[in-house]
């Protein structure tokens, strides 16, 4: 390209002559064949009024200009009222179309026109040096700056592109369908860079949630926690959440979690005591988010240890043991010396006191997950005169087979394919007298035993059989075979 004013080349892309220092307009203000025209025109008015002018006699006799009529006198005088009308004409017809063309050549149609012109042939640095002429002109017209960016992106100068698109975002002269394209553009520009972590960065610092939501698959926020941070009188289910698919680590003894901490899965329940829990976040990307930590001291009511009426002793005769419960606990209990639990047996009722020595043990469990003391009570049950515990099963089983329930001692019966059997459970009184109870239990064949609903009685003394039964009130009752 050479210089207008000089003549010198110029290198290419620059808008200033190195040689004259002349601006370069690469959209003139003006056509040079306008111009031209119009300096045409003037010239052959100019002649022709010469001509009519020189074509009479310098020199005329005074009486000659004497007979001159007065109508020749208003000939000549209208003749240039004419000629000025007409050039008057002339250049109203000329500013018209002059000014008509101005306005066309600083329209933002025509300027990207020519700017697709350059960029035809390749001349990527005057089509942006034409639309940025424009948009001096034009600062609320972003598809100036869209070109734009698209031209640098073509020539793969990704930087630049998205510092026109961020002019659109920070500019805050155009609609929101500007910005959420510039946007959408910036994000696929570091998307097909798999610059994630800008994006990232990018859609932190948007001012505006629709926005944000557009892109929320990119973005790793800090995990949300679903209680606020402080004291709590109760055990809490505290939950952690991402705002889009990842993974969230954790700690729960105040050091900082990395990749190699635990995997937030479940739930977390804050139990008695102090809590710091710190977590971050990190998106399918790779993008991780900033660590959050929050503190927790939960404050819980210990309950009281159960109540148990019956005493540690010695007895000689059939004893319920009794619990008293309280509201919003439960009870508790095992027999093997181990400490009781919440997978423990609960307590759900009078427990016929077992036979020989026997160490309970019973704990309060609240709803928040708090356990009390134990209760620890020890009964040794020495039955005297009582026939042995096997000898009471057969004598149920041969009254079984009297009354036709059992079709032999071997548990054979015509109701059923499989076979019933017969085992102890506990020492129960019932109406002054003692009973062993005996529990029914059905094999069909797999040697699977499943317990039947029947719970059958043998008087401790005198073996006579009975089927556990209820009154009216409830209570237990003996129901002769």
């Amino acid at each position: 390209m050479k210089c207008p004013h000089c003549g010198k080349d110029m290198v290419e892309g620059h808008l200033i002559c190195e040689e004259c220092g002349e601006e370069i307009r690469i959209v003139p203000d003006f056509e040079p064949e306008i111009e031209n025209s119009i300096t045409e025109a003037l010239t052959i008015l100019a002649a022709e009024q010469d001509e009519k002018d020189n074509g009479q006699p310098q020199q005329e006799s005074v009486e000659q200009s004497e007979k001159l009529t007065e109508p020749e006198e208003e000939t000549t005088d209208g003749r240039r009222i004419w000629v000025i009308v007409s050039l008057v004409i002339f250049f109203i017809v000329v500013s018209v179309t002059y000014g008509a063309y101005a306005y066309h050549i600083q329209t933002v149609d025509y300027q990207i026109d020519k700017a697709k012109e350059y960029a035809a042939d390749g001349s990527y640095q005057e089509a942006i040096a034409c639309l940025e002429a424009a948009y001096e002109k034009n600062p609320a017209e972003a598809r100036l700056l869209f070109q734009e960016a698209d031209y640098y992106y073509i020539q793969e100068d990704h930087t630049s592109a998205i510092q026109v698109l961020y002019r659109i975002i920070n500019d805050g002269n155009f609609s929101y369908e500007d910005v959420e394209e510039a946007y959408n553009k910036i994000v696929t520009i570091y998307a097909n860079q798999g610059a994630y972590g800008e994006i990232n960065e990018l859609l932190r610092n948007c001012p505006d949630n629709d926005i944000i939501n557009m892109f929320q698959s990119y973005l790793a926020m800090e995990p949300e926690f679903s209680y606020v941070e402080g004291n709590y009188a109760e055990v809490i289910p505290l939950k952690l959440s991402s705002n889009t698919s990842g993974t969230i680590y954790y700690t729960v003894d105040g050091s900082s979690p990395d990749k190699n901490s635990q995997i937030y899965t479940a739930p977390l329940f804050l139990e008695d005591g102090e809590h710091t829990i710190s977590a971050f976040f990190v998106n399918d990307y790779g993008i991780e988010s900033e660590i959050v930590t929050k503190k927790y001291v939960i404050n819980l009511s210990v309950p009281n240890a159960p109540e148990v009426e019956l005493y540690s002793g010695e007895y000689e005769e059939p004893m319920m043991i009794v619990a008293e419960e309280i509201e919003g606990c439960r009870i508790f209990y095992t027999t093997d010396e181990s400490d009781p639990t919440a997978d423990s047996v609960p307590y759900t009722g009078p427990i016929p006191m077992p036979l020989g020595r026997t160490l309970f043990k019973f704990v309060n469990i609240s709803e928040e997950g708090v356990s009390s003391d134990i209760t620890m009570r020890t009964y040794t049950l020495k039955l005297k005169d009582a026939i042995p515990t096997d000898r009471a099963v057969t004598l149920l089983v041969q009254r079984l087979v009297e009354t036709g329930y059992l079709e032999d001692t071997l548990g054979n019966s015509r109701r059923l394919t499989g076979r019933l059997s017969y085992q102890f459970s506990s020492v129960l009184g019932i109406n002054g007298a003692g009973y062993y109870t005996i529990n029914e239990y059905y094999d069909d064949g797999t040697g699977i035993l499943n317990r039947t609903d029947k719970v059958f009685l043998v008087q401790i003394h005198t073996g006579e059989a009975a089927q556990l039964g209820y009154d009216e009130r409830g209570n237990f009752t003996a129901v002769l075979l």
